[in-house]
């Protein structure tokens, strides 16, 4: 096969076409580490010297307002809401089996950390599911209960962005199929 050439990847083009892709201001969107927001606004703002165009992010739960380069948002890891059928696929998965490693417990949270700040609503629901416990279980210690609860929260403000309903009765949801005896 013929090398392209540099005039033939035109640049213009790419940019153009990475445009029509990116948000739109109502969009919601979710950033890894702070879950489900909205984009409010798109800004031009000259920071160092440099033209940027940033998408403006609120998170109301955290109160917080995040800006994103437009060229950034890949790297950023900043994506529209999962579709149904993604969800869907979380939703199997938390009605899955627990499946608890026997490594240390440091060691399991930095792994559930790292799923939950990956955005991955699968990932997310794995560890809701491997932490959540039964009436019949053991107790959880404060940072399990603290991990479980931050995951069921972010798959839970998805699930609602998802499905347009309120956070509080995807968490209910949610809860009803964990709580759910399992087929198997």
């Amino acid at each position: 096969m013929p090398k392209k050439t540099s005039s033939e990847a035109k640049k213009p083009v790419i940019k153009e076409a990475t445009k029509t892709m990116l948000f739109s201001t109502g969009d919601f969107v979710v950033y890894p580490a702070h879950g489900v927001g909205q984009v409010t606004d798109v800004e031009k703002q000259v920071i160092g010297g440099q033209k940027l165009e940033l998408f403006v992010v609120s998170f109301e739960r955290d109160r917080m307002t995040l800006r994103v380069p437009v060229e950034k948002v890949e790297n950023s890891g900043l994506r529209k809401l999962s579709t149904r059928k993604v969800m869907d696929q979380a939703l199997t998965t938390l009605k899955g089996r627990a499946r608890v490693k026997r490594a240390m417990w440091s060691r399991r949270a930095q792994e559930y950390e790292a799923k939950i700040n990956s955005g991955d609503p699968v990932s997310i629901a794995e560890v809701v599911r491997d932490l959540h416990r039964g009436e019949s279980q053991p107790e959880q210690s404060y940072s399990e209960r603290q991990i479980y609860e931050q995951a069921l929260e972010r798959l839970a403000h998805e699930i609602a962005a998802v499905e347009k309903i309120e956070p509080e009765i995807a968490t209910a949801k949610l809860e009803k199929l964990l709580s759910a005896p399992n087929g198997g």
